[in-house]
Parts: structure tokens; C-alpha cells; sequence
């Protein structure tokens, strides 16, 4: 369970539209290096923290999401992919996460070349076929931020985990003020569509920090995650 809270709130997508709300003003920075802390909580109470570092070497680019539940539980995932045009190229994902004494590992490796994406879950490999522009959960997020800073969202995006190549769908649903403890910040509010029923991800992205996540809320049946935004270092408009 804890996993699967870090697994979703890994991802948290600067997802939205290109068109701001009224009221709201923006520039188009550029992707650059940044580092923000959130608080986690699980069922309304809080229980550790998280943080995501983006930084770069050339045009190499890392990302990456650590978080800890009260000793309990924690987990990382590490993003490494180029950059190009105002498109991301993935190369690897992997994620280590461990509960209680249960660990687990998960990797995917984008091999152009071969036309192929690998993955390895624990003990089992998959092989897929190769798929233009296909993201992980962490890129997935630096990318659709990008995009909103564009030409706008596309109709889906297509993401790799240990098991299949999925689309992904996310819906704008207006704007709201989000209080943290870094500050408050008008937010766009977009959530991203579950086949399952009872699931629902909802992210609140400030374009004062160039479209950071403040907020991520998921609620699966009656569990529910959180991150909230602590503190942020990186360009802010």
C-alpha cells in the first residue's frame, strides 16, 4: 500500500493547457535545475516527507523522487533522459522502494538503436516493442510542463511501466488557491483520468514556480495520499 502511494505521487505532472486562466500571468522559462520539499500524508495524516531534484550535465538531465514514511517505508525513483526542442528523450527509470523489511526494485531502459524498451520488475524481465516519444512517470511530468509552456497538451501520452506501454489522458478543471507551507499560489487544478473505479489523481500546479506541483491528492476507494509543498528552490516568475 505504501508503495503504491509512492509510485502515484512519484508522478506528478505539470499537466495542464497553454491557455491561462484570466488573472493569471506566466513566462516561458526554460527547463532548468530545481529542487522542492513536500510533507506526505496518508489517510488525512502526516507521516514523512518527500523531494524532487531535477538537475543536468551537458544535455544530460536526472530527476529524481525521494520520499520517507516515519521510518516505516521509503522509496526512489531516479529519471534520466535529454533534452531537445522542448522534447524529452527517455534512457532509464528505476525505482527502489522498501517496506518495513520487503524491498523492491523496478528498471526500464530505452534502447533507440534496437528499437526496443526493457524493463525488469524485481526478478521478471519484459521486452516491448519500440514506440515514439514514450515517457516514464517522473519525465512524463517535466515533459507535460513543457508542453503547457508550448503548444498545449496532447490527446494522450504514452507512458512505460514493468508491464505495458499506456496512454495517459489529463483533464483542466478551472483554478484554485492553494495554501502551503512555502506559501499560497493560484493553481491550476488538473486531474488524470483512472480506467479503475474509485481512483482519482488530482494535481494543483502553480505557474509562479514554473508550473510545479504545490499538491498532489490520490484517492484509491477509501486510502487516500498527499504531498504539499514545503519548500522550493529554482525559477520562480
Amino acid at each position: 500500500m505504501a508503495h503504491s502511494a509512492f509510485k502515484t505521487l512519484g508522478m506528478t505532472a505539470g499537466l495542464t493547457t497553454a491557455i491561462l486562466l484570466t488573472g493569471m500571468t506566466s513566462q516561458a522559462f526554460a527547463m532548468s535545475p530545481f529542487q522542492a520539499t513536500y510533507q506526505f500524508s496518508y489517510n488525512g495524516k502526516n507521516v514523512g516527507s518527500a523531494t524532487r531534484t531535477l538537475s543536468k550535465s551537458g544535455n544530460n538531465w536526472s530527476y529524481v523522487f525521494a520520499a520517507k514514511a516515519a521510518g516505516l517505508a521509503s522509496a526512489t525513483e531516479t529519471s534520466r533522459f535529454t533534452f531537445n526542442n522542448g522534447k524529452i528523450s527517455s534512457s532509464s527509470f528505476s525505482r527502489t522502494s522498501k517496506v518495513l523489511v520487503h524491498n523492491n526494485t523496478m528498471s526500464i531502459n530505452f534502447h533507440p538503436s534496437s528499437k526496443t524498451i526493457s524493463t525488469k520488475k524485481d526478478n521478471e524481465s519484459r521486452s516491448f516493442t519500440w514506440k515514439a516519444d514514450v515517457l516514464d512517470e517522473l519525465n512524463a511530468e517535466l515533459q507535460l510542463r513543457e508542453d503547457l509552456k508550448g503548444s498545449g497538451l496532447k490527446a494522450n501520452y504514452y507512458l512505460a511501466d514493468a508491464k505495458e506501454i499506456e496512454a495517459r489522458k489529463f483533464v483542466k478543471q478551472g483554478s484554485e488557491n492553494v495554501k502551503t507551507n512555502y506559501g499560497t499560489f493560484n493553481t491550476i487544478k488538473v486531474v488524470m483520468k483512472h480506467d479503475k473505479p474509485g481512483r482519482e489523481t488530482i494535481f494543483w500546479l502553480a505557474p509562479k514556480l514554473d508550473y510545479l506541483p504545490v499538491k498532489v491528492s490520490h484517492v484509491d476507494k477509501k486510502t487516500s495520499y498527499a504531498l504539499l509543498l514545503t519548500g522550493y528552490k529554482g525559477t520562480s516568475n
